[in-house]
């Protein structure tokens, strides 16, 4: 049995997702890119660059990642590049999306020659949380004014977005992708492609496919243009879990364990957003808060139901833990950082990297 914690991708739920990913870019038309900002365990590409058609990243790091070690395009985008940045940056990536006009006029003849997009905020989102709204007031998150894009048209060939958080919803995408083509459709016939973004939740279970397809064809052969959309969740969604085991038990008005792992440092996302991860199974009479064991007084997993008392050596398997977790992890208090283990699609595991002192060390001076 594998020492905790540890997460542990597992390859054939993986796979049903981009399962799903391969169906709608066959009919579609549309490309799929893995957004790395959500989801960048290199040991699992070699299944994922057989389903989607490249990466799309959030910094120089992120781009020379997908260079490195995923097959297909690579998208450039940073809220800023810095001027040393640039020419690494056109050394590994096949188009840059610029996030204002001012960069893009800016870096224009260092990248003259180069395939270039502009992100656009269509100033409508389906984030139930500002902290993630893309759209939110005074966003810094691409340009809004038609009237200012057009003015530069002839510098790009393509768009980008994103406007989506988390829409499991084919009707609230459909009518947001309305709003776009109404404020910018003019401007949508004069580039070659356009990038939708992620946070699209189409392999979520029951998404109308067939819809979703015929909405992204019909989209591309209006405006001529190829589509491309961003996965991050819904290419990693339910197919990796955190593996913990607890450590202690106690009573303090309600049963507490607490396990050999933190929300803090390593599932921080949902702390952020004061969310519960999600355990599996969570069923029964006993209720018990699940705990971290960093100093942070609120370092609390949840509250969970299960058939019997906890006892200290039980093992406890939070899933749904793949985004925006490995990329989010960190050193806080120094606690052991999980392994990062992998179900292969034959049903074996392998642990494909482990963190010790020497990598805390490292990160430190």
């Amino acid at each position: 049995m594998l020492k905790t914690p540890y997460y542990l991708i597992d390859k054939q739920k993986l796979l049903g997702n981009l399962q799903k990913i391969a169906y709608v870019r066959e009919h579609s038309g549309a490309k799929a890119l893995l957004a790395l900002k959500c989801f960048a365990t290199w040991s699992v590409f070699d299944l994922m660059e057989q389903y989607m058609d490249g990466t799309t990243s959030s910094s120089l790091y992120e781009l020379k990642l997908g260079r490195q070690k995923f097959a297909g395009e690579t998208h450039a985008y940073s809220v800023a590049w810095a001027d040393d940045e640039i020419p690494e940056m056109l050394e590994n990536c096949d188009k840059i999306i610029f996030n204002t006009i001012s960069q893009l006029e800016r870096f224009d003849a260092a990248t003259a020659g180069a395939i270039r997009g502009l992100r656009v905020n269509p100033q409508v989102s389906s984030s139930d949380y500002l902290l993630a709204d893309p759209a939110r007031p005074f966003s810094r998150l691409g340009e809004w004014d038609p009237v200012k894009v057009e003015a530069v048209i002839g510098k790009i060939s393509g768009f980008m977005f994103h406007n989506n958080c988390e829409n499991g919803r084919f009707e609230l995408f459909d009518e947001m992708l309305g709003v776009i083509e109404a404020r910018f459709g003019h401007l949508l016939h004069q580039v070659e492609w356009v990038s939708l973004g992620g946070g699209i939740h189409f392999t979520g279970e029951g998404y109308p496919l067939e819809q979703f397809c015929a909405r992204l064809k019909a989209f591309s052969e209006k405006y001529a243009v190829q589509v491309y959309l961003e996965p991050g969740e819904a290419a990693i969604t339910q197919s990796a879990s955190l593996e913990v085991t607890v450590l202690d038990t106690l009573y303090n008005g309600k049963h507490l364990a607490v396990v050999d792992s933190s929300i803090e440092a390593h599932m921080l996302d949902l702390l952020i957003y004061r969310l519960n991860a999600k355990m599996a199974p969570c069923a029964g009479e006993y209720t018990y808060m699940v705990c971290g064991k960093s100093c942070l007084a609120g370092d609390i997993f949840g509250e969970y139901q299960f058939d019997r008392p906890l006892a200290i050596g039980d093992r406890l398997s939070f899933i749904d833990a793949a985004g925006y977790t490995m990329v989010k992890k960190n050193w806080f208090n120094g606690l052991k950082m999980p392994a990062i283990a992998v179900r292969q699609l034959d049903g074996s595991v392998e642990v494909v990297r482990e963190f010790g002192f020497d990598d805390y060390l490292q990160s430190l001076s």
